[in-house]
């Protein structure tokens, strides 16, 4: 028989596995050297690589569309993805299920790499391996944002309240400008908006088809 096992709204089953999945590659990262990276984060189609991995030379693998999403650059870039896939993601694996919630977050993470890999092959310098899992947590931003629209949000910087759904449009506003002009480099803005493009289209979907609610116990 099935153990029916308590669930946790606050921390249900695939918002908690994604935040321990994280946290733990991340302490692993160290003693694995650049052995992670070569094998799991997003590298271009191109051959090249950059200054700084100029040992690894690692071709691209279908399996980094996904895997590059749980290895992260710094403690920073680890708790602020996390704070928001948490913050974002609670509220839609409740509503959804965790099934649902599950298939939409990866898709969100697959889309990403996708248009990071085509802006990456656009390029003619040195190819560099894009990392973490802001293209997921940028699709669940967008979720959030049209399913709890009138939601208000305190940013921290500015400190001011604001509605979800104009929180989300501001965000993309500034990933599209920073990504056209190339501002803050290093940073995948456009896969920021390819998880966000790939999640519209799966809600589209849902608005015709809603998702079979179940969830993982």
């Amino acid at each position: 028989m099935p153990v029916n096992r308590p669930y946790n709204p606050l921390l249900p089953p695939v918002i908690t596995t994604l935040l321990i999945a994280n946290g733990l590659l991340y302490l692993l990262e160290p003693s694995f050297g650049d052995s992670l990276i070569a094998r799991f984060a997003l590298w271009p189609l191109s051959t090249a690589s950059s200054d700084l991995f100029t040992n690894l030379h690692p071709p691209f693998q279908p399996w980094q569309l996904l895997t590059y999403a749980f290895l992260h650059g710094g403690i920073m870039h680890l708790l602020l993805n996390m704070y928001a896939l948490w913050l974002f993601g609670v509220r839609l694996e409740n509503l959804w299920g965790s099934r649902a919630f599950l298939f939409f977050y990866l898709v969100c993470v697959l889309g990403a790499g996708l248009v990071q890999l085509a802006v990456a092959s656009l390029g003619s310098g040195p190819a560099y391996p894009t990392i973490g899992a802001s293209g997921g947590v940028f699709g669940v931003l967008l979720a959030f944002g049209m399913l709890f629209p009138n939601e208000i949000l305190i940013l921290f910087f500015p400190p001011v309240a604001l509605k979800a759904k104009w929180f989300v449009i501001l965000y993309g506003a500034i990933e599209l400008w920073a990504g056209v002009t190339g501002t803050e480099a290093g940073v995948a803005h456009f896969a920021h908006l390819g998880g966000m493009a790939f999640g519209l289209l799966v809600l589209l979907y849902w608005r015709r088809h809603p998702p079979r609610r179940g969830r993982y116990r």
